[in-house]
C-alpha cells in the first residue's frame, strides 16, 4: 500500500470512528454515537459506507431484551487507517518544514 490518502476515511467523522475502532476489539453503537457527538442516522450512514469499503464489520445481537449493534475494524480497515495515518503525517511534515523555510527567508 502506498502512504496515499484514503479517500473513505476523510470525513472527520468517518476517521474519528475507525480511531475508536483501532483501540478495541469492538464498540457498541451508542458508545460510538456519544464519543463521535452524532445522531443515530448520521453514525448509521458512516458504519455503512465504511462497512461497503470492507473497513468495518457490523453485528447485531439482542441482549437484555433489546437489540444492539457493535461495530469491529476489519483487518482492511486497519491498513487503511495506518496508510491514511501515515498519510496525514507526511502532510502534516511537509506543511511543518514549509512553515519553517518561509519564517527563515
Amino acid at each position: 500500500m502506498s502512504d496515499e490518502l484514503v479517500p473513505a476515511l476523510h470525513a472527520p467523522a468517518r476517521l474519528q470512528i475507525v480511531s475508536i475502532l483501532a483501540r478495541v476489539t469492538e464498540a457498541e453503537f451508542a458508545t460510538i454515537r456519544d464519543v463521535v457527538d452524532i445522531s443515530d442516522s448520521v453514525l448509521s450512514k458512516h458504519l455503512s459506507a465504511l462497512a461497503v469499503q470492507g473497513f468495518v464489520e457490523i453485528t447485531k445481537a439482542t441482549r437484555d431484551g433489546r437489540q444492539h449493534t457493535w461495530a469491529s475494524l476489519t483487518r482492511t480497515g486497519g491498513r487503511a487507517f495506518a496508510q491514511h495515518m501515515r498519510a496525514l503525517s507526511a502532510l502534516a511534515k511537509a506543511a511543518g518544514d514549509a512553515a519553517e523555510r518561509a519564517m527563515i527567508a
